[in-house]
């Protein structure tokens, strides 16, 4: 198959961002899915235009395409996790600052897609409200996306105010069905929430889709987990991938493996070659 892997620097907690990418790209990884953090190129660092080009040359060096990821946990406040976001009460302009950040950051480094999601909704909010402040934020984000030509994968993510595909098709269609505003499709999420089978979103998505996680989940429960760990079975999903036609990064999303990020890393590889479905089969 032309699956190109990738695997997510949030899985790299411990390590130096270039150790990381050494690790990734020596055992055979094609791409990176790059968490914007405070040790793996932080957006507010005083030089993160000379770390940008640095890197830049360091993934053409490796051979690695690159996806911009952007939940890291504590980046913007220390105290919350993932706060602000685009739905909460306060600091939704700092969350469109730093999205923006990120697709600036991505357009110098050719990167193939920002990823990002809604956030989890206040508690008291109305949906009417929570809805409205998406769409302005995301408005925001989507003409630095057009004015840089990079593009856009809005992850819906279980247990956000956006936390499925139907909920990302009307947010596509409230914001006018914008060129740049693409899907990012967590495999395990399919599993975890979503009516149809993962191979039929992967379908749904179609060309819609930009970037790709990928990790194992159990029916319900939001936790990813190593391949084989849960209930999904990838071959269908990998010929599904292969069937649109899905040409980007089908990167490895296992951000609490950090402990042993190499050995994981290793094992998630040999897992997904080995569940390419073969040529010819029946």
């Amino acid at each position: 198959m032309t699956l190109r892997y990738g695997y997510g620097t949030n899985g790299f907690a411990n390590h130096r961002l270039d150790d990381a990418l050494e690790i990734i790209s020596g055992l055979g990884y094609r791409g990176v899915a790059l968490t914007l953090d405070h040790n793996h190129l932080d957006p507010y660092a005083d030089d993160v235009s000379r770390q940008v080009a640095a890197l830049a040359g360091r993934l053409e060096r490796l051979g690695l395409g690159v996806v911009i990821e952007t939940g890291a946990r504590y980046l913007m406040d220390p105290w919350h996790k993932h706060a602000p976001t685009l739905v909460s009460d306060d600091g939704r302009e700092k969350r469109i600052d730093l999205l923006v950040r990120a697709v600036r950051i991505a357009a110098d480094l050719g990167a193939e897609a920002v990823s990002f999601w809604s956030g989890i909704k206040p508690a008291g909010v109305p949906d009417a409200v929570a809805a409205d402040r998406l769409l302005a934020g995301c408005a925001k984000v989507a003409a630095a996306a057009d004015e840089t030509g990079v593009p856009l994968g809005f992850e819906p993510e279980p247990g956000m105010f956006v936390e499925d595909l139907d909920g990302y098709d009307r947010l596509f269609e409230r914001l006018g069905r914008p060129p740049c505003f693409g899907l990012t499709l967590d495999i395990g999420h399919c599993r975890c929430l979503e009516r149809q089978s993962v191979p039929d979103c992967v379908r749904r998505a179609g060309s819609r889709l930009v970037n790709v996680q990928i990790d194992d989940m159990r029916r319900g429960v939001h936790e990813h987990l190593e391949f084989g760990e849960g209930e999904i079975d990838f071959p269908p999903v990998l010929a599904a991938l292969g069937e649109i036609g899905y040409a980007g990064l089908v990167a490895v999303e296992l951000p609490r493996h950090s402990h042993a990020a190499p050995d994981v890393c290793r094992r998630s590889l040999d897992f997904l070659r080995a569940a390419e479905p073969v040529e010819g089969a029946a």
